[in-house]
């Protein structure tokens, strides 16, 4: 049995940082949980978005059967709460292999820094994650981990790309019909145009949307289950991946405030002394 269906979501509604774009200083608003200025937790907002999100999801056709989420603080919080259902009313619930109630932590589909003269903040480690997160899974190994000090666009699309292959392959291998990746907003822009092919010259087009708990769907094409090679800008691969077809664009009908906090790409996001500034002064996105 193959993957048939990709749910991809976006984190709930988030406390922001700041960073000081010559020193690499990141400042949060509100203390995290984990210490990282740059690894917020959810708004009391964004926890209801969470359980809003959990509810729906618990009602998707095919059901979940494995869960993926960004290592970041706010990506798990938001997961959590499905999981924690899906605990409840799964039978199997604490049984080996059963991957609908652990959370697999995939580097590949991390928060997005531009490339920048200095290192930027990393995840907190999986034995912090596990103590606040039981769901954690600390023995799953991630595919890809992305470069300290940020990447290009080309490098974020061939790392989301390496992530999903790895996912994809994994779930075939398992037998799982369908998956649910949390994930951030430039990731989840990039895994629509990644799996479906249509990946557009400029970045900043606003194709695949990203709100706070959306919720996108893919379907793999069942007359064609061969993998095929998606070009990038300026024809250079971004890695090999399924055809897989958008049956839903971050939808929101779900949540009891709607669409909220969408965001798309303004440029390459690179910090001052990496050869752009294209975004020097931008918005904290994710």
């Amino acid at each position: 049995m193959t993957l048939e269906k990709i749910y991809v979501t976006r984190h709930g509604f988030r406390s922001s940082w700041t960073v000081d774009h010559v020193t690499g200083t990141y400042t949060a608003s509100i203390p995290s949980p984990t210490g990282i200025p740059a690894d917020p937790a959810l708004t009391s907002h964004g926890v209801e978005q969470s359980k809003e999100l959990a509810r729906h999801l618990m009602q998707l056709n095919p059901p979940i059967e494995a869960v993926y989420s960004s290592p970041y603080y706010r990506c798990l919080q938001t997961i959590t709460p499905f999981v924690e259902l899906q605990r409840q009313s799964t039978p199997t619930s604490g049984v080996e292999g059963c991957t609908v109630t652990t959370i697999r932590p995939e580097a590949g589909l991390s928060e997005w820094f531009g490339s920048a003269p200095f290192e930027h903040p990393q995840p907190a480690t999986p034995e912090i994650l596990k103590a606040m997160f039981p769901a954690y899974d600390d023995d799953y190994v991630s595919a890809v981990t992305p470069l300290r000090n940020g990447e290009t666009l080309t490098q974020l699309y061939s790392r989301v790309s390496r992530g999903l292959q790895a996912i994809i392959a994994r779930c075939d291998a398992e037998g799982r019909r369908s998956v649910v990746l949390c994930t951030h907003a430039a990731v989840v822009i990039v895994i629509g145009r990644i799996l479906t092919g249509r990946v557009p010259d400029s970045p900043d087009v606003q194709d695949f949307r990203a709100f706070t708990c959306g919720l996108s769907v893919y379907s793999r094409a069942p007359t064609n289950l061969d993998e095929t090679t998606v070009p990038g800008a300026n024809n250079q691969s971004l890695g090999t991946v399924g055809q897989w077809d958008c049956e839903r664009n971050s939808d929101c009908s779900f949540l009891a405030c709607g669409e909220e906090r969408g965001w798309a790409f303004v440029g390459d996001e690179a910090f001052p002394g990496t050869g752009s500034m294209s975004q020097v002064n931008g918005d904290p996105k994710l």
